[in-house]
């Protein structure tokens, strides 16, 4: 005995020379004319009593027909092509049913051709009927259906199908249709990238640095329109090159040291990289023209938001990192690169913010490289009067110590945020701050912006690590290693002696950039 899908079916067990398997004995619906649903999907009652797939549809489970059940329907032979709406099916027409199948939808559509577009463009739809009233629509399956003989009158109704050609043809058409664009996109792009290249080709240098045309530079600054600055050393200006990348394009004035100064940071910055010095992407050395080209640093330089009115004020925790950071990258070129380099001209127009605030050296144009046995040392002077240490001064033999001196100094600018010289009452205020770091009163030294908003125990180490840096006698002042660790609490800092020369630097005159033989 079996219940199979609303059919009880008793069934018997044949196994001979010429059949093996179950064989019906009895069932129940014993015909479609006793049960609506009898035939399953897609199948027609005749009017022998048996079932029969309509045109396009085979039986879904052979065998089960074969044992005179066929509740489980029939399935196309040609499967639907609609996807998304899009379809290349086609209808064929039913006009031998007897009434109309099981669920017809009514839509409002009025007209014939109407009515076929509505169910075309539903891929569930899977028939549709129009006459006199109105439009029907069936979804999914078709099921009680019944064909008619000759005495009776016969509804009509079109099934969609399936066609070979047209699929094939509807199929390369949407494949076209959404492979085509995506090629042809794709070649624009390979041949704007091509030319794109040609136009920006560059030569790599030493790994490190790419060589500019003129032009290219022009292109990518838009013909220097986009002007940051302006300094003794000339002017620089915002573009885009590759990638696409901003960039700042430094281009050098015509003077007696330029090409020295040019030397001086392509050879200094092509060989070194660090997260606190600023990163040379190429230069441009064309004919009488000497351009660099730098990352952008959105927020431009530290003396901005230290001097000028109506920045943003920095908090004690940023000049604290800033003083850090700069700090490391001195660290870095003096103890870590493969030969010693000094900067010489370390201050806050040489210290760029990017758009986070995270603080990188700038310059290298007075930099110098020196052997680790510090066998040669300079005697040519250069950097900017008020950061120059006592030795630049007094003729002496130059080392890494003179920018430790513009260190402290600048570590004295960021506590305060005052300038080292011609600064109010006190003419070179360095030496006010010696003072009141012994007295022990170093809030008065805190810019006064602030509010007094800043930790005091780091506050007093930053401020006797400044005074540690500006002593007279190299010997004195710590490597920027050591700064370094005093800044982060590592080591303990003692309070340093007043220095007494400060007064003699000053003899010069006013603040002013040098670069001459002496």
């Amino acid at each position: 005995m079996r219940l199979h899908m609303g059919q009880v079916s008793l069934l018997r067990w044949v196994n001979n020379a010429t059949i093996t398997g179950w064989q019906p004995l009895w069932s129940y619906p014993s015909s479609c004319k006793i049960s609506a649903f009898y035939c399953g999907a897609f199948s027609a009652c005749t009017s022998a009593g048996t079932c029969a797939c309509i045109d396009g549809f085979r039986p879904s489970d052979p065998d089960e027909w074969r044992l005179g059940q066929f509740v489980s329907g029939c399935s196309r032979v040609i499967p639907s092509d609609c996807e998304d709406g899009i379809s290349t099916d086609s209808f064929v027409l039913l006009d031998n049913l007897q009434g109309l199948p099981a669920n017809p939808q009514d839509t409002s559509e009025e007209t014939s051709e109407d009515c076929e577009a509505t169910c075309l463009s539903q891929c569930y739809c899977v028939a549709y009927s129009y006459d006199l009233s109105g439009c029907k629509i069936w979804y999914n399956v078709l099921l009680n259906l019944t064909f008619g003989n000759g005495t009776i009158h016969h509804t009509k109704i079109s099934m969609r199908i399936g066609s070979h050609g047209k699929r094939r043809q509807g199929h390369i058409q949407h494949v076209m249709l959404v492979i085509g664009p995506i090629v042809v996109g794709l070649l624009i792009m390979l041949v704007i990238f091509w030319l794109y290249k040609i136009s920006s080709r560059q030569t790599k240098v030493d790994g490190f640095l790419a060589v500019y045309t003129y032009t290219q530079l022009k292109r990518a600054t838009r013909n220097f329109s986009d002007k940051l600055g302006e300094g003794g050393f000339g002017s620089v200006f915002k573009g885009t090159v590759a990638g696409p990348t901003d960039v700042a394009v430094k281009e050098l004035k015509s003077f007696g040291h330029r090409d020295k100064q040019f030397r001086a940071e392509v050879q200094t910055l092509g060989l070194i990289q660090h997260t606190n010095l600023v990163r040379l992407f190429g230069f441009c050395s064309e004919g009488t023209r000497r351009l660099l080209v730098y990352e952008y640093m959105a927020n431009g330089s530290l003396n901005s938001h230290l001097f000028s009115e109506g920045t943003s004020i920095l908090s004690w925790n940023l000049r604290r990192r800033i003083a850090i950071g700069v700090g490391k990258g001195l660290s870095y070129l003096h103890e870590e690169c493969r030969d010693c380099i000094i900067h010489c001209d370390i201050k806050p127009e040489n210290i760029l913010l990017d758009a986070e605030f995270c603080h990188k050296i700038a310059d290298f144009g007075m930099a110098k490289l020196l052997g680790r046995d510090m066998s040669t040392a300079l005697t040519t002077l250069r950097g900017t009067i008020g950061y120059l240490a006592p030795e630049w001064v007094y003729g002496q033999p130059i080392t890494h110590k003179a920018d430790v001196y513009s260190f402290g100094v600048v570590l004295l600018e960021l506590i305060s945020g005052r300038r080292a010289t011609g600064n109010g009452n006190h003419r070179y205020f360095p030496l006010y701050a010696a003072a009141k770091v012994n007295e022990g009163d170093v809030l008065c030294l805190l810019d006064g912006r602030l509010r007094g908003d800043g930790n005091e125990k780091e506050l007093d180490v930053a401020c006797r690590v400044a005074c540690w840096c500006i002593q007279d006698d190299e010997i004195h002042r710590p490597s920027m290693g050591q700064a370094v660790r005093m800044l982060e609490g590592a080591v303990d800092v003692e309070l340093p002696p007043i220095p007494t020369s400060f007064q003699n630097i000053m003899d010069g005159g006013d603040s002013g950039t040098y670069s001459a033989e002496v």
